[in-house]
């Protein structure tokens, strides 16, 4: 039986926080998954058990200390273990779940060794495994800014890993690999949401649906799932923190002289006055016209940008009243 390095199958240091380890296991799930590999999919089976298997035990904090406790003694504590199961299994009243290749784990026999409950005693009428709650999961779910504004019910499809209806989640069929989850215990599926968009949400930030994550096993409740948001870039307005920004094009006279303009926001077309004698690319402020606050009341502010646009094609007359406006300023007249 060969030691795992676990860390080396993910990808990640020793010391990774959990989120790190998380991250790459979603990574490299979604590049292994044998769906997602019809071309070679027998190696990716194999790496994605790996990868599943590394997760199982890095990603639970309990078998995490356990595992690196092991470290280079993982050979005397196997012997130690396989010397006490045998010596379990010796009992004349009872019966043993000892795991290993082929077993409902799926996983390999250095993992059934120390993570899956080597052991566990079991009464003659054989007691049913423990209920165990599944995963959270998250996905990233597309917004466009209007869509973070009016906030509301949205209606999203997605495809996330759902446990294998044939074999329950357990990887194995009457003993053999699945052949529908090819002993991952998970299946892509198409799954349609109705989410409630906070008014205001930010790019990054998170929707929590209870009970839609990974399933659980023998009757444990299912994980949530996680959205996170990928806020679209708008034609229109930036966005900073609960603030937008627009670029308004204007006449250079409504610069010099002012003017009442219109200016476009999530709410509507306003009135905005423009003072006399404005400089190009200066920026004014209307007030709470911005995002909606997701906690609390009110919402951020607009900023307008002036584009002043020079007239072109002049006509004769206007390039004459132009040089005499030049000379004016020059103290020429």
């Amino acid at each position: 039986m060969n030691y795992k390095d676990y860390y080396a199958v993910l990808g990640v240091p020793k010391n990774a926080p959990e989120k790190e380890i998380k991250s790459a296991y979603r990574r490299l799930a979604r590049k292994w998954h044998p769906d997602a590999n019809l071309d070679n999919s027998k190696a990716a089976e194999e790496k994605f058990k790996d990868i599943q298997e590394a997760y199982e035990v890095l990603g639970d904090p309990e078998k995490r200390r356990k595992y690196d406790v092991l470290g280079s003694d993982w050979q005397q504590a196997a012997q130690q273990a396989d010397q006490q199961r045998r010596y379990r299994s010796q009992a004349g009243d009872a019966t043993f779940d000892f795991g290993g290749a082929g077993a409902p784990s799926g996983f390999s026999d250095f993992f059934d060794m120390f993570f899956s409950g080597i052991g566990r005693r079991q009464t003659s009428q054989t007691a049913g495994p423990f209920a165990r709650r599944g995963q959270d999961l998250e996905t990233t779910i597309e917004l466009g800014l209007r869509d973070a504004y009016d906030g509301g019910k949205k209606s999203v499809s997605l495809k996330l890993e759902d446990a294998c209806r044939r074999c329950h989640g357990t990887g194995t069929d009457s003993g053999r690999i699945c052949p529908v989850c090819h002993g991952t215990g998970h299946i892509l599926a198409s799954k349609k949401f109705d989410v409630t968009i906070p008014k205001g949400i930010g790019d990054g930030q998170r929707i929590r649906l209870t009970g839609q994550g990974g399933a659980g096993t023998n009757g444990g409740p299912n994980g949530d799932l996680f959205l996170i948001v990928n806020l679209q870039e708008d034609p229109t307005y930036k966005r900073k923190g609960e603030d937008l920004y627009v670029d308004l094009p204007v006449s250079i006279y409504d610069l010099i002289l002012g003017a009442d303009v219109k200016v476009p926001t999530m709410a509507g077309q306003v009135s905005m006055t423009i003072p006399a004698g404005t400089q190009n690319h200066r920026t004014l402020r209307l007030a709470g016209k911005g995002m909606p606050k997701v906690k609390g009341t009110g919402a951020g502010d607009q900023y307008v940008r002036l584009i002043g646009q020079l007239p072109t094609n002049l006509s004769e007359k206007e390039k004459k009243l132009f040089k005499e406006l030049a000379s004016l300023r020059n103290g020429k007249k």
